[in-house]
């Protein structure tokens, strides 16, 4: 591909609200000299010329198969909610364009790894975003561990909170957030927080082998702020999850739905032989929210800072949501102008989903699952 600007199309885009009014528009923009976004599509023409008009984007599709069948977009951002990104993927794919989609990939196993067969037999490049592993306090992390901070990993522990609800088993607005309530939609507390905290703990600790787990709903409705009205909710506001990694580290995690009450949602710590690492930050959505690191080593008795180099964060945007969407998107430039691989892939979104799907698994016949 030549060096001239990426044009990507995205769509799904509601200003002040979505995750690519957010993060994907202004990651593009700060990467101006690499990426020019085309235009936008949302379900109709109206609502794509007031999403264009807000967001300062020159073009609005009247659909997501015009913007797909465009010549002038090289790169479809799939960036809606779980259950279209099959479809909308499968099209992108046939028509030889290549795809940056939001995670969860697919509603479940089968949905993502039929994606990544398709994009393997087009040879296109299909880049989900797992943006986690991408954060400053994660590829500094990874440094730590690899040059030996804690020693061996003796085992690994996570406490965090996340997912749709907030105080009070409550909702801000159904349109947003009522489908996360419904586990058949494919995006919960399990699929969204969960999954991209697993996709930074396995880029720093390695695989996972074992899996043992409990889901619970222990919260079965929600209430609408907007509206009072109270939802059911079938979705798991519980997951517990314990494992072992290829390393032989035991893996223990607790997720639960909802905000915590004060700014301590999370809680990662990696105890090893020779020393720990803590991770903290405002809610297990570890993609989305600032992190922190606090470490020990040796005969020390009190965790201190962990300060990132500052060459970690030069040259991206300060926001955080922002910043690990245009390093993702940055990795996916040079993939595909210089043959590298260093985007996470339809086929490594596959890998996850079997995580979760061995979470599913184990949780309903209370046995452990080999990986």
């Amino acid at each position: 591909m030549s060096l001239q600007r990426l044009r990507v199309g995205i769509i799904g885009v509601q200003p002040g609200r979505s995750w690519a009014a957010r993060s994907h528009i202004p990651a593009l923009q700060a990467l101006s000299d690499t990426f020019e976004i085309t235009g936008i599509a949302n379900t109709g023409r109206a609502s794509a010329e007031a999403a264009a008009a807000e967001t300062g984007i020159a073009r609005a599709f009247d659909n997501a198969a015009e913007l797909i069948a465009s010549p002038d977009v090289d790169i479809v951002t799939v960036a809606v909610k779980v259950p279209p990104h099959f479809e909308l993927v499968q099209a992108a794919v046939a028509a030889g364009k290549h795809v940056y989609c939001e995670w969860p990939l697919g509603n479940g196993l089968a949905e993502a790894a039929e994606m990544a067969a398709l994009a393997r037999a087009k040879g296109i490049i299909g880049v989900v975003g797992t943006q986690a592993p991408f954060a400053p306090e994660i590829q500094y992390l990874k440094h730590l561990i690899a040059d030996g901070f804690v020693g061996d990993v003796v085992s690994t522990t996570i406490v965090a909170w996340g997912g749709a609800l907030q105080g009070g088993g409550t909702i801000p607005d159904k349109k947003t957030y009522g489908y996360l309530l419904d586990r058949a939609n494919g995006a919960t507390l399990l699929t969204i927080p969960v999954g991209h905290t697993l996709s930074a703990l396995t880029s720093v600790l390695g695989a996972v082998n074992a899996i043992s787990a409990v889901l619970a709903t222990r919260r079965p409705t929600a209430r609408v702020l907007d509206t009072q009205e109270v939802l059911p909710a079938t979705a798991p506001d519980q997951v517990l999850v314990s494992g072992v990694l290829a390393s032989g580290a035991p893996l223990s995690l607790h997720f639960r739905g909802g905000a915590p009450r004060d700014d301590d949602g999370l809680f990662w710590e990696i105890n090893g032989t020779n020393g720990d690492i803590r991770i903290s930050g405002p809610s297990g959505h570890v993609q989305m929210v600032q992190l922190s690191l606090r470490g020990v080593q040796g005969e020390e008795r009190v965790f201190h800072p962990v300060d990132v180099p500052q060459s970690y964060r030069t040259g991206w945007p300060e926001d955080v949501e922002a910043g690990n969407v245009a390093r993702v998107y940055a990795a996916m430039a040079h993939d595909l102008r210089h043959g590298t691989r260093t985007t996470p892939r339809f086929e490594d979104a596959t890998v996850l989903h079997h995580i979760v799907d061995a979470i599913e698994r184990a949780a309903e016949s209370g046995r452990t699952i080999l990986l």
